[in-house]
């Protein structure tokens, strides 16, 4: 017997054996599968979650800079490779809750115009099958399950709401919050970012300086497992297999329906069998699994007749910027709550990060002296800079030998993020920060991933319809970021969250 449980959850133990029978099989545990396991849960079928990665534990590291940047402690994807065969090491992690177990817990709605059409400055933003009132009451939702606070109207560009936010903003520290006036003396608009995190009363949330980028140990961060997962398990109808890779979907005869998954568990083959097979491994994970299951009746790959399986991988163009003010030190301790959008359309989202740590500076600097990069981490106030990246054929997931990842990135409307850097230097430093550091990062950054599997009403020109089941294979649905048609400019998590309600509700994944 395999006891399988995470804090605070009843034990809920499945026995070792060949073969696990299902109604629905959730593979993948991030935002969108345990989020749809969750709103299964209530219906009462039989949902089997299949997670690759173990629980992530609660321990001393969980907290330690050196730990989570110097070691890469809970970097677990493994080695991934460029299409020229550069290797990296991706921000992907197979825990249970999947990467928003490190997440910054950012939880925005997109606006109501990223559904549409939209002119970038180096191409167009394609309009989505389904508008922003369609998805709205889930976005409700989802900020309910996930405890998002944020404040009504403080954001121009905020869409409309059904439902004031469940929690009242995080406030700012001191020194935020004289940034915010500084920034308002400007003409601009900075609000409270909106963050799921437990800050309730008698909430879990001790407002440490490890949140963003760590794992929590008190589990007050609103990732998938702690919110979601947990209590579908407790239901009793929801189980959940861990350290279980799914490597190959089987389809009968006509290829029309899925019967099976082939997956590795423990060193042995295991076979899953299905009504519904729900793919949630993350847009690049769940392109590869699909590449990777062709067969007579689907050559190209499963549910890949238009050929766009893998295809428009978009993971937004970002770059960290360290404002610095070298006379005083910034002494804030939960520096992510603030963001300005009035730089949205056409150039992007400013939100504040976690407070940059020495010890991560040390990592991606190591020839400098770390004498002189905690003096700077000292006294800088960082923002995460985020710009609309546009999907494109040629960017693309490819299935790598061994069961790895190759990815093929050509980064795209690349003008549009480098004014607005330019923007965030000049913003700050008519707000007292002279000195101003920036940093692109590169294929690494996979945490924002969409694109590969987009919906559509066209099954010629897209993968799923506008419910995340595929157009050709008719039990089968992928809800993660891969059905995003456009990448927008803010944290897609909320947007995969609320579609994985939607497509629950109303998609049919029950018979």
């Amino acid at each position: 017997m395999t006891g399988i449980w995470g804090r605070g959850t009843p034990p809920v133990v499945i026995q070792e054996q060949d073969a696990y029978d299902a109604d629905v099989a959730v593979i993948g545990s991030g935002a969108g599968g345990s989020t749809l396991a969750w709103a299964l849960a209530s219906t009462g079928a039989r949902v089997l979650v299949v997670e690759r990665g173990g629980f992530l534990p609660h321990e001393e590291a969980n907290w330690s800079p050196d730990a989570v940047f110097g070691e890469g402690r809970y970097h677990n994807a493994g080695t991934w490779h460029t299409a020229d065969g550069r290797p990296f090491t991706p921000a992907n992690h197979y825990y249970v809750g999947g990467t928003t177990k490190v997440y910054g817990a950012a939880l925005p709605r997109l606006r109501v115009s990223d559904f549409d059409a939209t002119e970038q400055l180096e191409g167009t933003s394609p309009a989505w099958p389904f508008s922003y009132a369609d998805l709205e009451p889930y976005y409700a939702e989802a900020e309910r399950l996930y405890r998002v606070h944020g404040q009504d109207g403080a954001d121009p560009t905020a869409p409309p709401r059904s439902e004031p936010y469940p929690h009242p903003p995080v406030p700012h520290e001191p020194v935020i919050g004289e940034l915010a006036a500084k920034l308002t003396d400007q003409g601009l608009h900075p609000f409270p970012i909106e963050l799921g995190i437990d800050l309730a009363a008698r909430g879990a949330c001790l407002r440490c300086g490890t949140c963003d980028a760590f794992p929590c140990r008190v589990d007050a961060k609103s990732d998938a497992e702690t919110r979601a997962l947990r209590p579908a398990l407790r239901t009793g109808t929801v189980r959940l297999l861990t350290r279980t890779r799914a490597e190959r979907l089987l389809t009968d005869p006509t290829g029309r329906r899925v019967t099976a998954v082939d997956a590795e568990r423990g060193g042995r083959r295991v076979r899953i069998r299905a009504g519904t097979v729900v793919v949630s491994c993350g847009a690049i994970n769940s392109a590869a699994l699909l590449l990777r299951s062709g067969g007579a009746a689907h050559p190209d790959g499963l549910a890949n007749g238009s050929g766009l399986v893998g295809r428009n991988l978009m993971v937004h163009n970002n770059s960290v910027l360290m404002a610095v003010d070298p006379r005083r030190r910034n002494p804030v301790t939960f520096q992510k709550t603030l963001a300005v959008n009035d730089f949205y359309h056409p150039l992007g989202n400013l939100q504040l990060m976690g407070k940059v740590h020495e010890a991560a500076l040390t990592a991606s600097h190591p020839h400098l002296p770390r004498r002189l990069l905690g003096a700077v981490a000292a006294r800088s106030v960082d923002w995460w800079v985020m710009s609309e990246d546009l999907p494109d054929p040629d960017n693309r997931v490819l299935p790598g030998p061994d069961g790895g990842v190759i990815l093929r990135r050509r980064p795209t409307n690349t003008r549009a993020h480098r004014g607005l850097v330019r923007g965030a230097a000049r913003m700050m430093r008519r707000a007292g920060y002279p000195l101003v550091l920036r940093r692109r990062m590169g294929v690494e950054a996979t945490g924002h991933q969409c694109g590969t599997t987009v919906a559509g009403l066209d099954e010629t020109r897209s993968v799923l319809d506008p419910h995340c089941r595929s157009h050709q294979v008719r039990n089968l649905f992928v809800v993660d970021g891969g059905f995003f048609p456009s990448s927008a400019a803010v944290n897609p998590t909320l947007t995969i969250a609320a579609q994985a309600l939607r497509t629950a509700r109303e998609g049919g994944v029950l018979p």
